[in-house]
């Protein structure tokens, strides 16, 4: 049988640095005595009695040298998944006479795969002050931080050996997965879906059948203990969002001797949360079936049940699970939930730089940043109100660069793809236009910029390109005070419809 892991997740949290996830350790100032990698290493820490290397005692951990000069030793690990942290575990399994003093934590969101240099330049954030370990000890930390973040680096004072990370949280959903309304799997922990309780699992949690791929063994994935009386065995799985569900997968695979006899999955809107003593009213999503051992079975879901938060699998009466998948699509509302959350967690820089697609304005972005977090959209709006009547005109003219020309389809300086994309939608309406109109909009862009000193700016969406035309030859006889006031307008109008793009 499977063997029960010595240290679990908090319930509905995963370990967002784990190795399977993709987390790795990437940089140390030094390791002397035992390999950073070891830091984000699924399989808990062990002891190997007498068992010494060319460097001295093998040791399952990260262990820098006695340090003879000033200073601590330092390992940046990146997150398998980018999440909002909720808790960290700095295990000192083994580790009794030559463990850190204490230890400290930062972090930091970066885009993409950042460089080795630009890890060490970033600007990290303080999420744990200095705080005093013990040795062979799972030392655990609350973190209230309420951003998404990417890499941590974990100091420790002055040096020492330290067994295990675990970077509890939860993960948050790609905006582009999001946004593509794109058939997902829902219970997915890469999508943020979570495990929130069952009736046992003696030999294997519940949040093992949500991680990516297949099983690797039978301790990979939900097992209970062999049930001795009448009942069945259960458990609760949060999705990633309200969605529809389309079909599920119960495989069993590597699971031969002690594989479940049947299953059925149930679902529940309940978008106050799950409670194991709430009253729920849960729907049948697929009535009981039977099962196999070592396989994985695809069931169509009940098309009547409509969106669910969350799905029960109950087996029966006892046994193992690998992989529990609920593949279907978020509603509207939740995947508009999903991308404002998200906004809300990125930090200051990443989230001005998401809101310049929709206002090139420093200022702008920075004030709506500022104001986060935001419970909805027309919150966001709200903020975008006001910040836009605080601009002056500097600030103005610096959203009018962030513009291509009408009718130009080339990206203005800077302008992200994401705005590009933008830009061209609303500018729809130049593609079906005669050339005379095409050049005359052209000229007309070259007359105003004369007068004016910035582009003709104008609100596009839905209008044809005579209509725009006609816009910009009727604003030319404008006094160029009145046509600033004008262009800022328009600005602040497509600012608003790129807001609801960016959140819908």
């Amino acid at each position: 049988m499977g063997q029960k892991r010595r240290e679990e997740a908090p319930a509905g949290l995963i370990d967002l640095a784990n190795e399977r996830l993709g987390g790795a350790a990437l940089l140390c100032t030094d390791d002397f005595f035992a390999p950073m990698e070891n830091l984000v290493r699924d399989a808990d820490p062990v002891w190997k009695e007498g068992v010494y290397t060319e460097r001295g005692k093998w040791m399952d951990g990260w262990e820098s040298r006695r340090k003879r000069v000033e200073g601590h030793d330092w390992c940046i690990v990146r997150l398998g998944l980018p999440g909002v942290i909720k808790q960290v575990v700095v295990d000192t399994a083994f580790f009794r006479g030559n463990f850190p003093e204490s230890c400290s934590l930062e972090a930091v969101s970066l885009p993409g795969a950042p460089s080795l240099a630009a890890l060490q330049e970033a600007q990290w954030e303080e999420i744990l002050p200095v705080s005093i370990l013990q040795g062979h000890h799972r030392n655990v930390f609350a973190i209230t931080d309420p951003r998404r973040f990417t890499h941590l680096r974990l100091h420790i004072h002055p040096d020492g050996g330290v067994a295990r990370l675990r970077v509890y949280g939860e993960a948050l959903m790609s905006p582009d997965a999001v946004r593509g309304g794109d058939v997902l799997d829902l219970a997915a922990v890469e999508h943020g879906g979570r495990g929130l309780g069952c009736s046992d699992a003696f030999f294997g949690a519940v949040s093992n059948m949500l991680m990516p791929g297949r099983g690797v063994n039978m301790g990979d994935g939900w097992e209970t203990r062999r049930r001795r009386g009448p009942g069945h065995d259960w458990a609760v799985v949060k999705l990633a969002g309200e969605g529809d569900v389309e079909r599920v997968v119960v495989d069993t695979w590597h699971f031969k001797g002690n594989y479940p006899g049947s299953c059925e999955v149930h679902g529940a809107h309940l978008p106050d949360g799950w409670s194991e003593d709430a009253e729920v009213a849960w729907a049948p999503l697929v009535e009981r079936v039977d099962l196999q051992a070592h396989t994985a079975h695809p069931f169509a879901a009940r098309a009547d049940v409509g969106p669910v938060t969350h799905v029960r699998l109950k087996i029966h009466p006892d046994g193992g699970v690998s992989r529990f998948r609920v593949f279907g699509r978020l509603t509207s509302k939740a995947r508009a939930e999903a991308l404002l959350r998200h906004f809300n967690c990125l930090g200051q820089a990443e989230a001005v730089a998401a809101l310049r697609d929709c206002c090139a304005s420093q200022q702008w972005a920075q004030s709506v940043a500022e104001a986060r977090p935001f419970e909805s959209l027309e919150a966001v709006k709200a903020a975008s109100d006001k910040a836009w009547e605080a601009t002056e005109e500097a600030d103005w003219r610096q959203a009018f660069d962030g513009h291509p020309r009408i009718g130009e389809r080339k990206a203005a300086a800077g302008q992200s793809a994401a705005a590009k994309k933008w830009s061209g939608n609303e500018q729809s309406g130049v593609d079906a236009a005669q050339d005379t109109v095409k050049a005359a909009l052209a000229q007309g862009n070259v007359d105003y910029e004369a007068k004016f000193g910035f582009i003709f700016l104008i609100c596009a969406t839905g209008k044809s390109a005579q209509e725009m035309l006609d816009a910009l030859k009727g604003r030319l006889d404008n006094d160029p005070q009145d046509e600033l006031r004008v262009a800022a307008a328009e600005q602040h109008k497509i600012t608003t419809l790129r807001l609801e793009k960016m959140f819908t």
